[in-house]
């Protein structure tokens, strides 16, 4: 059997809703089309998805192409809900990108492509809306190979385009064969002799649209169902199957995970070898656990059905796992791809009301986060207070609706405020010894910081001998280092840096004459969690730290005549515009914005623009902070930057 896990992609509003609903209709899955604004869509299941008519959650349906089994997973638009979309890219053996013929390329088509190509997915393009008034042809496709890419074959034209008679006439482009020779010598050697076959070109078309070095572009409506035919067509010919030996060991991957009826996990993963059956017993996760699978789901023309075996290729829904979270790998350990979007740029405190049960509440947050794990929850005990991360307010309104109608739980959120990083600007070091100056463990750790280019992450280095001491002390030294370093010296996560050790010691196993192991004697694992943070802050203070805010690259269009009104807010919400050019009565601002603006300039825009002002961003940076006073993030661990305090919320004892 051949199969491809398909996703379909796109910025919000250009229709990918109405063409997962128009592909399944069109094999014959559905019976009648399904809508948005009637809400009854197969792929938005949730409530409140058909509710606020945006896709929320990714699902999976399946259909057949002739030979071919479509596991088609579908995705969120809304830049708030981008981890969907994450934690799908890496289960997919191609993509469709929806781009709309009325609006064009948009910010998040920008950001869905570049992924997409980064990682080498196979993509095709599906221009939509073609039957809609102010539909372009030629002009979408100049801003697809100016904005997206040029490796693009337009795979033929539109006729009757902006009305309701637009349709979609197959063909290659005579331009195909010069893209296609881009990455083929051969085929460039033909083209330039005059004796290039279509059958060849067809062939180089098939083979680098699966090597994701060109991107096929059609053109249709999901509405009237124009060029959809084409598009399944190519879906079948172009894009690459499934691989992966069913005989060989398990190796899946979770990419989402649920809950049933019963409050159950169901996980949702792609297997990528071997072949999961029931009563399987797996270890999944890190720590490493083992768990037995009591049943299994797959996905079939258009609905989900139970099964006793899943082999390689396929999606499969997974009981039995209770510890099973987004990301694990069951089986086989596969190299963890790492974030491909930027995280979270805003955070908000949660507000239970009056009478509503604490408990309750951190449960429901904490089943929100297992669900989707970039909404980090922080957890500060000493205010009684817990904060999520976000993409933006529809998220925040999203996760608000979502305690209210899932758990009952009335909650309100305080204001939204930019997820700040720190940097270190020069180099510290510190180091304690064992039994030395007021060291109240058995410990000695000596750390050294040293500021990393942009981008770099956190990077640990050792300059002692692996031999030197247990190594469940070196684990304990650089597990506690990683998660001190999530709040620095003004409280933000600290990141971009290069820590090494430096110095260790430890006291070796000791006792009194014929008796046990005594820890009074003997170092363990807490002597180097409890004294490693102290030379962490002391290294990191040493080295200064930089407080950076998140900055958005921004668009915005509006009436040339507004830009006189504009300007000035901008400036007000510390917007910076670095190119502004005008298209006929339109103007057209790029730049930046701190995160913490964007909604700000959102709420604005109407009114400045008499309606007709768009924006659209997405993160770009980290900057320092540029004006007002150096944001500061309440701790909420024991406080490693005041010794006295800290050791007394620790060990209730103060060394020296």
């Amino acid at each position: 059997m051949h199969l491809l896990n398909l996703g379909i992609l796109a910025h919000v509003d250009a229709g990918k809703t109405s063409l997962t609903e128009r592909l399944l209709h069109s094999v014959g899955v559905t019976d009648r089309l399904g809508s948005v604004d009637s809400g009854d869509t197969r792929t938005d299941t949730l409530a409140l998805e058909r509710q606020r008519g945006i896709t929320i959650k990714s699902a999976v349906v399946s259909f057949p192409v002739d030979d071919v089994t479509v596991n088609l997973i579908y995705t969120p638009g809304h830049p708030d809900f981008i981890a969907e979309v994450e934690r799908v890219l890496g289960v997919l053996d191609g993509a469709v990108l929806v781009v709309s013929a009325v609006e064009g390329v948009q910010a998040q088509s920008r950001v869905l492509l570049r992924t997409l190509r980064r990682l080498r997915i196979p993509t095709l393009l599906f221009v939509n809306k073609i039957d809609r008034r102010g539909a372009r042809e030629d002009d979408v496709l100049r801003a697809v190979a100016r904005r997206l890419t040029p490796a693009v074959v337009p795979m033929g034209r539109t006729r009757h385009l902006g009305t309701p008679r637009a349709r979609f006439v197959p063909g290659l482009a005579p331009t195909a064969a010069e893209v296609l020779a881009d990455h083929d010598d051969d085929l460039l050697t033909a083209y330039v002799e005059d004796r290039l076959h279509p059958a060849r070109v067809r062939a180089a078309l098939a083979d680098q649209t699966r090597r994701a070095l060109v991107h096929p572009v059609y053109f249709g409506s999901a509405i009237t169902g124009a060029g959809v035919d084409a598009l399944i067509g190519g879906i079948r010919d172009l894009l690459p199957a499934a691989d992966g030996d069913p005989d060989a060991p398990v190796s899946a991957t979770v990419f989402k995970v649920d809950r049933g009826e019963a409050g159950e996990k169901v996980a949702y993963a792609r297997v990528f070898s071997g072949t999961l059956r029931i009563r399987d017993r797996l270890p999944y996760g890190e720590p490493r656990t083992e768990g037995r699978i009591t049943a299994l789901g797959v996905f079939d023309h258009g609905t989900d059905v139970r099964a006793d075996a899943v082999p390689a290729g396929r999606i499969a829904r997974l009981w039995g796992l209770a510890g099973i979270r987004i990301g694990d790998t069951l089986g086989v350990p596969r190299p963890a791809p790492g974030h491909v979007f930027a995280p979270p740029t805003l955070e908000s405190v949660v507000v239970a009301a009056p009478g509503t049960d604490r408990g309750a509440l951190h449960l429901a947050l904490a089943r929100l986060a297992e669900q989707d794990p970039l909404i980090g929850l922080r957890h500060d005990e000493a205010r009684g207070q817990t904060s999520v991360s976000l993409y933006g307010e529809v998220q925040k309104e999203v996760v608000q609706a979502t305690l209210a109608d899932e758990f009952g739980l009335d909650v309100a959120f305080r204001e939204t405020t930019p997820l700040c990083v720190e940097r270190p600007t020069g180099t510290g070091a510190a180091v304690e010894y064992n039994k030395k100056d007021g060291n109240p463990f058995l410990a000695t750790v000596g750390l050294r910081v040293d500021p990393a280019p942009a981008g770099t992450g956190i990077v640990l280095r050792r300059e002692v001998e692996l031999g030197s001491m247990p190594y469940a002390f070196f684990k304990a030294i650089e597990d506690t280092v990683r998660e001190g370093l999530g709040q620095g010296p003004h409280g933000w996560q600290v990141t971009d840096c290069t820590v090494t050790l430096t110095h260790c010691g430890y006291s070796p196993r000791q006792s009194h004459a014929h008796q046990g192991f005594d820890k009074s004697m003997s170092s363990t694992g807490a002597d180097f969690r409890g004294l490693t943070p102290l030379v962490l802050m002391t290294a990191l203070r040493r080295a200064g730290t930089l407080v950076h805010e998140p900055l958005h690259r921004f668009t915005a269009e509006a009436p040339a005549d507004t830009l006189g009104a504009l300007l000035p807010v901008l400036a007000a919400l510390h917007a910076v515009p670095r190119t502004t050019r005008t298209r006929g009565a339109v103007c057209v601002l790029e730049g930046e914005v701190p995160a913490a603006r964007v909604h700000a300039l959102e709420q604005r825009l109407p009114g400045l623009t008499r309606g007709e002002g768009e924006l659209d961003s997405a993160f770009e940076r980290y900057a320092p902070v540029r004006s007002g006073p150096v944001p500061e993030r309440p701790r909420t661990d024991h406080n490693p930057l005041d010794r006295k305090e800290y050791l007394l919320n620790l060990t209730r004892r103060v060394g020296g």
